[in-house]
């Protein structure tokens, strides 16, 4: 609470939107929570601007742990004044905290306390002072035991000028801001690690303002000086930073002037440049790594709210070719029910791959395909396509599918199977539902974002847990279907809850009210709280216990139904008598307006899944990177979005890149404005190298360029999903084929 009114300065908000906020951290409550169900208490804040108060309470936090550490540690040398007391009071970073502190920070020994103990102070204070006097005379007067001569007097005296210089608090101020504003980020390639090093070609003999140059291109230098194919440097220009500090220190005309002038250069050269270069080398590290951070969490965002094909009974394959295709059978709940191994590169073994297939399809009522999309995906979509069974065919993303199949979690849910099925499963899930079955995955495994192993592994772990846990209660979760993982990030609950629930499920059964949740060990009232609203519990005892509508405000629907004489159930859904609940009648301490708004909002659509539809797609009759040709106008889907452009699968293994300004005639500064993950977009080939296996692409060129359009998009309705027949009939060209076969030409 003390840190409120800074807060609400730095975000722009009201001091109590922030104390608010705080408060309700302090007592436990989650940031999908606040966001959801305290509106009216904080303002309608969202969970970013939620997430941005705390993150920057912690840092106040820190901060003043820093500035009383640096205080007490001052106080104890007995070197604290009014006016050091003054300087720490209005600092407002830890980078001005620490300059205040240089000086009196205990440090290995230096030059300048050598030459300290060596009696030289004297000498440094009278060149300090700047009057004419017999320089070489005076300093002859130094010389002892460990001084040699006037020149190692003089040089000690610049020495100690020179830490003085380096731990002013203004100079370093100047310089910082000077580094702001005009250094430049250099890099040259390490003499004879040209060849070796010949992926960072293009920073061999790079400068850019560090004001300017992009996150990826930093990460992308510091990997290569990390690896040793790179000399990187961080400076503005040397003759500007000395002229400016001797605007601080040489005052008028003496022939101590020179004395000085060297001591200057030696400071900059030897002590703040190397300081602030390394401060500055940290910064470009931490904002590239934010920035990354960024992206990676918003193509997680994505991927994770991507459209559920939902409850449907599933033939999935994991695709292979010399180990064949593991194939599983699943139930509308994503159980397993069938396993099999079919051979479809193998022409003597593509009968019985046929046969398999349509006994499986058969036997279990399949109704959806789903076909792994890595190695031999396409081709064993095509494979599936050819037996005309009349069923859609989707390709899988199965990023993170192999780690999923290795993990204690599988071995958890299949301990009898190997590794290939649960990889199958795990496919099939992930079309069902693939937020339940990502949850699963490290993020860091499924692929999406840039340099992700370069950057603050902490920091993104971080980032990415508070994607999950935001998408997961966007979206809400079925109390009685959901894994244990799954639950674990529901707000309020985590790993020993969800483990505590679905022991609970197995043993009681089913829950059949939200209530019921009290009776699970160990989670108590503040839990409930916290998880109860993004629970959802379908045909239970209380109709809203499958909305979103918390606990909390049962009463309140309640007494709306009795208002209007109806049963909460005849409420729920019914537009024309939601409509005349005036909301603001219903206002109370307790129930703002925004409050009850959401609530009626849900009412019209209970527990309405925030996703949209899945779509199928085709792609073009191209294979493999050979296939393309520049010129080609094809389908693609977006399977990664960076800073400097997105990446597209068009079907050939080899996603291919569109960079940010080939993606729209308008300006795009942020791709991610224009695109989002797994759009269906039509793209120009503009550049294929086959060697380096690279692809250059266009979509606003695709727009331009006359082209064969796209298959249309079926959205899977139920009405794709009918029933299809036992045996699917042959076409016209496969019954030619049996004709031309029996009777000849």
């Amino acid at each position: 609470m003390e840190f409120a009114q800074s807060i609400s300065a730095k975000l722009n908000i009201r001091t109590v939107q922030a104390e608010t906020v705080l408060a309700l951290l302090e007592e436990g409550s989650t940031i999908p929570f606040i966001a959801r169900y305290r509106k009216d208490k904080t303002g309608n804040l969202d969970e970013i601007q939620i997430l941005q108060i705390q993150e920057e309470a912690k840092f106040l936090k820190e901060f003043h742990e820093r500035k009383t550490f640096i205080e007490k540690t001052i106080a104890e040398q007995g070197k604290m004044t009014e006016e050091l007391q003054g300087k720490l009071d209005i600092a407002t970073t830890v980078a001005e905290l620490e300059d205040i502190y240089l000086p009196y920070k205990p440090k290995r020994k230096t030059k300048a306390q050598t030459a300290r103990e060596n009696g030289l102070e004297p000498l440094a204070l009278l060149l300090m002072e700047q009057r004419d006097f017999d320089i070489e005379a005076r300093a002859v007067e130094f010389i002892n035991e460990n001084v040699k001569s006037a020149e190692e007097a003089l040089q000690g005296a610049r020495d100690i000028i020179a830490e003085t210089v380096n731990e002013d608090a203004d100079v370093r101020s100047k310089i910082r801001k000077l580094f702001e504003d005009e250094a430049t980020l250099q890099s040259k390639v390490v003499a004879e690690k040209e060849t070796e090093g010949i992926k960072y070609k293009d920073y061999f003999n790079f400068s850019e303002p560090i004001s300017k140059v992009p996150s990826h291109r930093i990460l992308a230098i510091l990997r290569g000086f990390l690896e040793g194919y790179l000399r990187i440097g961080i400076s503005p220009a040397e003759e500007t930073a000395i002229e400016l500090i001797e605007n601080k220190f040489i005052r008028g005309m003496s022939n101590c002037n020179e004395q000085i002038k060297k001591a200057i250069k030696d400071a900059y050269r030897r002590l703040l440049q190397p300081s602030l270069e390394t401060e500055f080398r940290t910064l470009l590290k931490q904002k590239a790594d934010e920035e990354a951070i960024n992206v990676f969490a918003e193509n997680l965002r994505q991927l994770l709210l991507s459209s559920p094909l939902g409850s449907k009974r599933i033939l999935a394959i994991d695709p292979g070719y010399r180990t064949g295709c593991k194939v599983v059978c699943l139930d509308e709940k994503g159980e397993l029910k069938k396993t099999g191994l079919i051979f479809i590169h193998e022409g003597n073994k593509q009968y019985e791959a046929e046969h398999i297939i349509k006994d499986f399809v058969s036997k279990y009522d399949i109704e959806v395909f789903a076909i792994g999309d890595g190695t031999a995906g396409r081709e064993t979509e095509q494979f599936i396509k050819k037996l005309n069974l009349g069923l859609p065919v989707f390709l899988v993303n199965e990023d993170g599918a192999s780690v999923y199949s290795a993990s204690e979690t599988a071995r958890e849910e299949f301990p009898d199977q190997d590794v290939t099925v649960r990889g199958s499963v795990s496919i099939g899930r992930r079309l069902m539902d693939p937020l339940a079955e990502l949850v699963k995955i490290d993020p860091k495994s499924i692929g999406v974002g840039q340099y992700q192993h370069d950057v603050n592994q902490f920091r993104l772990k971080e980032r990415l847990d508070q994607t999950v846990v935001s998408c997961v209660n966007t979206v809400g979760v079925n109390l009685n279907t959901a894994s244990k993982h799954l639950l674990s990030y529901v707000s309020g609950i985590g790993d020993t809850l969800a483990s505590n629930i679905v022991k609970y499920r197995n043993e009681a059964g089913r829950f059949t009210s939200r209530k019921e949740l009290l009776k699970v060990p160990r989670l108590g009232g503040k839990a409930f709280e916290q998880c109860a609203g993004f629970l959802r519990i379908k045909e239970g005892e209380n109709p809203l216990d499958a909305s979103a509508v918390h606990p909390e405000a049962y009463p309140l629907v309640e007494q709306m139904a009795r208002d209007l004489n109806v049963e909460v159930k005849e409420l729920i859904g019914n537009e024309a008598l939601i409509k005349q609940i005036n909301a603001k009648k219903y206002v109370t301490e307790q129930f703002g307006e925004l409050t009850i708004k959401d609530i009626l909002k849900e009412l019209q659509k209970p527990g309405l899944d925030p996703r949209s539809e899945v779509q199928q797609f085709e792609f073009a009759n191209i294979y493999k990177i050979e296939d393309v040709t520049v010129g080609m106008v094809v389908p693609g889907v977006v399977t990664n979005i960076t800073r400097f452009g997105a990446f597209v699968d068009i079907g050939v293994k080899q996603d291919g890149l569109v960079h940010v300004s080939e993606i729209s005639n308008k300006y795009v500064t942020d791709p991610n404005e224009a695109l989002k993950l797994n759009q269906h977009v039509q793209v120009k080939v503009l550049e294929v190298d086959v060697a380096r296996k690279r692809i250059a692409l266009s979509i606003k060129q695709a727009q331009e360029a006359p082209a064969k359009k796209e298959k249309p998009q079926l959205k899977s309705s139920e009405q794709s999903f009918k029933k299809r027949e036992k045996q699917a009939e042959p076409t016209m060209n496969d019954a030619l084929a049996l004709l031309k076969k029996k009777f000849g030409k």
